[in-house]
């Protein structure tokens, strides 16, 4: 192929690749684009659920093997429930239910056959998991039982789905725990909120603020449930991991009871608590930019590419060069895992390959030609600024794997300033609804009533998030009733 020729390829194949849109300007199409012009998911046949291509996976894998390890290390062991869920366990807990119901898909027919009994696609698997628990647990020696799934759920509830972000069908882990004491089951809370913390902090490089939901936003169910919440770029805040104290009310339901040291029958205490692939999109549409995706390098599926500056009478060199580097790093151990190196030999120009590997969010890029060769050097250039170095061979090793905590410290720092610009404190109602019209959360002193937030939804469309768990309050009153406030609690607009 000559010169031409390839001009020509790279120009036709460019076409539509790029992103159209400011994500500052628009950001619901601009998160669109990105998406799935950097090929890690794309829409399929069904409305509200994606198809998850294999880079965007490979990311979530990673996500697995890091919080799968942590959940083990406290004593979690995995296992499996079926996907369908008889319709007369799902209606034990009628609370439970209630709260599911408009989101539940069922399966009425088994070929032309219509089913004896309508059979739910789980929303989520307390209900099946808990006619088993009743089975398993005699004795308080069978405790605790702690159980997660690595799986995926159906919630049929929406008009407007977002990839990732809000799905009909999405993957998570939830997490089952059966204590035979209220501390023992509360006493877990602290775990772990803290490998959610760590996992979002250190890992997606997305700062949060956690705190307990309000009596409306308790999952259903649940004596209370603490979550982390972060803020996109368009104002909106989202829902991450969580943890729910389901007390005894599951118990009393599904009878799960055992016998104490006392030789007394009681009541066991559970929790239930998750993470889910929404995380990943929050971290796409917190740390992206106007030229597509950056990934964080603790959990990017790849670290660096290498991109060779190719020309005829140096290329067998160059390329040579380009495969020993790729040896040579791919040795190297980062944060437990090797570094993941990619040699982009493909017959593109410079150009064409820096937009691309760019789109895809790869933390760095290794650029490599004759003049480099000759210098005994490589150009490394960071995705999330653009700053190019000058790296001699000898320093390779060592300047990745700096620049590589460099974009994960740096990544989580820019977010955490935005997260802090993006938040205001008042206690006047007038006053929180333009600063719900500016598109900022808002830390308010809250009655905790649920008419009252109901009220206050329908005059600013904001929600309740939570409350911080630590907070001093003294004789505040809430600042959209009058009333006693019972916590500061963060309200803002929300997926």
């Amino acid at each position: 192929m000559n010169e031409k020729d390839v001009k020509d390829n790279n120009q036709k194949e460019q076409k539509d690749i790029g992103i159209t849109v400011k994500k500052l300007e628009d950001f619901s199409e601009w998160y669109q684009q990105v998406i799935t012009k950097s090929e890690f998911a794309e829409n399929s046949a069904v409305s509200g659920c994606i198809v998850y291509r294999p880079e965007l996976f490979s990311i979530w894998e990673k996500l697995v093997r890091i919080t799968d390890k942590k959940l083990k290390n406290t004593g979690v062991k995995n296992c499996y429930f079926p996907l369908l869920i008889p319709e007369r366990l799902l209606k034990k807990e009628a609370t439970h239910l209630e709260g599911f119901s408009p989101e539940v898909a069922w399966v009425t027919h088994a070929g032309d056959t219509e089913l004896d009994e309508r059979l739910a696609i789980r929303p989520t698997s307390e209900t099946i998991m808990y006619d088993s628990f009743a089975r398993w647990i005699r004795s308080w020696r069978d405790l605790p039982l702690k159980t997660a799934q690595w799986n995926n759920v159906m919630r049929w509830e929406f008009k407007h789905p977002a990839p990732l972000l809000r799905g009909r069908e999405f993957l998570w882990v939830e997490g089952h725990t059966v204590f035979a004491s209220s501390e023992e089951a509360e006493a877990e809370r602290v775990e772990i909120i803290d490998i959610w913390e760590d996992v979002l902090d250190n890992y997606l490089a997305i700062p949060s603020f956690t705190g307990k939901k309000s009596k409306k936003e308790t999952f259903a169910g649940a004596e209370y449930t603490i979550s982390l919440e972060s803020v996109l770029p368009n104002g909106k805040a989202i829902q991450g991991p969580d943890f729910h104290h389901d007390g005894q009310i599951f118990a009393k339901v599904y009878d799960i009871n055992f016998l104490n040291k006392k030789g007394e029958r009681e009541y066991a205490y559970q929790n239930t608590w998750a993470i889910t692939t929404r995380m990943l999109g929050v971290m796409f549409g917190i740390h992206g930019d106007d030229k597509g995706l950056i990934v964080p390098p603790r959990i990017a599926s790849h670290h660096a590419v290498i991109v060779p500056i190719l020309f005829e009478d140096s290329m067998n060199a160059v390329l040579a060069k380009c495969t020993e580097l790729k040896v040579e790093l791919s040795k190297i151990k980062y944060h437990d895992e090797h570094i993941i190196v990619t040699v982009d030999d493909r017959n593109y120009n410079p150009g064409y390959k820096f937009n691309h590997w760019e789109l895809k969010g790869v933390p760095l890029r290794i650029e490599l030609g004759p003049k480099d060769l000759d210098k005994h050097q490589v150009v490394i250039v960071r995705r999330d600024t653009g700053e190019k170095v000058f790296v001699k061979f000898t320093e390779v090793e060592n300047t990745i794997k700096i620049l590589l905590d460099k974009v994960q410290e740096e990544l989580f720092n820019r977010a955490k300033k935005i997260l802090e610009s993006s938040t205001a404190k008042t206690d006047n109602l007038e006053e929180f609804k333009k600063l719900i019209d500016e598109k900022k959360i808002v830390f308010v002193p809250f009655c905790n009533n649920m008419e009252c937030e109901e009220n206050i939804k329908t005059i600013s469309g904001a929600k309740s998030l939570n409350a911080p768990l630590d907070q001093n309050m003294n004789s505040e009153t809430c600042f959209a009733c009058g009333a006693p406030a019972k916590a500061y609690f963060y309200f803002g607009k929300s997926y």
